[in-house]
């Protein structure tokens, strides 16, 4: 019985490793073959900063990008937000790929089935011990109950403070991790367009609103790209104020990115890079006709 039960505690602490099929909730899958160009793109910025290549390559819905391993054999993938991409200018999206194969050069997805393990075993532990209810019977048992629930409760607390404590630590790290895959940003599309891309995250509501207003108009990428200009051209004298807003509104022990005011401001005064890539407007443009397959889906998904 004791074995069993140790099994069934390995089995609920047991690291998640992700699945590929639960990522499709959050993009598309890009066949290779359909996207030579941006393949090709993705392997010029991956040699530039020396990471390895994703293994698979996905379409986003949101203004976001991200990368991740999943499963036992720990599949990389790359998922670029197709808003995103479509309202970035050509070496700014350079920029963006340096920044996401960057985390694979700091093994920032290495670490993190560690923590997590850690972290979910303090939160079961602090759920478990959560006792709650009434207790029946005489006095004893009573008394005996209000005891058990005091001690679960200081357990259930001190599980809590450990976990929070770890959460709060790991988001230090991962802060950290950010600006360095900055770093990688700046090596790959250049100083300019990294601190371009860090102030274009600055802008990132705006740039969504105007983003889901043409979609819900049915209009497609070139669409957004015109209306992000223009939020970008408007708010370009109130960038400086929004960079420090961003110290107020983005800061958190738990956040798991710095203020993307500060980001910028970290590259200024880092010494300058010139752009490893290079990405021409044709070329661009080239590569959005690849992803304009998937704009009807991403259209949906904007708009609702």
């Amino acid at each position: 019985m004791l074995g069993a039960a140790l099994i069934g505690v390995a089995f609920v602490l047991r690291p998640r490793l992700g699945r590929l099929a639960d990522l499709t909730r959050q993009g598309i899958l890009v066949d290779p073959g359909q996207a030579p160009r941006l393949s090709a793109l993705v392997e010029r910025v991956a040699t530039a900063v020396g990471a390895p290549l994703p293994q698979v390559l996905m379409v986003g819905y949101d203004l976001n990008a991200f990368t991740t391993a999943v499963g036992v054999r720990r599949t990389r993938v790359l998922c670029v937000g197709l808003p995103l991409w479509a309202t970035l200018e050509p070496q700014e999206r350079v920029a963006l790929l340096g920044h996401e194969l960057g985390h694979f050069v700091n093994g920032d997805i290495r670490r993190g089935p560690l923590t997590q393990v850690a972290e979910m075993t303090l939160g079961h532990v602090a759920d478990l011990f959560a006792i709650h209810g009434t207790a029946g019977g005489g006095f004893i048992e009573y008394l005996a109950a209000i005891i058990t629930r005091a001690l679960g409760r200081l357990v259930s607390a001190a599980a809590r403070a450990l976990q929070l404590l770890l959460v709060w630590t790991s988001q230090r790290d991962s802060q950290r991790a950010e600006y360095l895959a900055d770093e990688m940003a700046a090596r790959a599309g250049g100083t300019e367009a990294a601190v371009s891309l860090a102030n274009h995250l600055v802008m990132a509501a705006s740039i969504d609103t105007v983003v889901r207003r043409e979609a819900r108009a049915g209009n497609g990428m070139p669409a957004w790209r015109d209306a992000a200009r223009v939020a970008r051209a408007n708010l370009a004298a109130n960038l400086p104020t929004l960079r420090r807003l961003t110290r107020h509104t983005e800061v958190s022990l738990y956040a798991s990115h710095p203020p993307a005011g500060l980001r910028a401001e970290m590259l200024e005064r880092r010494p300058r890079q010139a752009a490893a890539v290079t990405l021409t407007e044709s070329e661009a443009a080239h590569i959005d006709d690849e992803l304009a397959v998937h704009q009807k889906r991403v259209l949906r998904e904007l708009a609702h």
